[in-house]
């Protein structure tokens, strides 16, 4: 595993109590599990939001993590 920036952006700021931090972590789903463990009010945020890995839009857990990640919420508008 290695450590990631992870910036929050909106309601995942406020879920986080912060707008960045570095994380230990190799996959976004690794990533979900620290931040539902450490942030218990992120859960609604990560329930319909995404991260941006790299620039690419992703909820695969599965996905590996590069040295910046943003956690991003779910996002309304038209």
């Amino acid at each position: 595993m290695a450590e990631v920036l992870v910036r929050y952006f909106a309601a995942a700021a406020e879920a986080a109590g912060r707008e960045e931090e570095h994380l230990v972590a190799a996959t976004v789903g690794e990533l979900r599990d620290t931040l539902l463990a450490s942030y218990p009010a992120m859960g609604s945020v990560l329930a319909k939001g995404s991260f941006l890995v790299d620039g690419v839009v992703t909820r695969d857990p599965a996905r590996a993590l590069g040295a910046r990640v943003d956690v991003l919420p779910p996002f309304s508008g038209g």
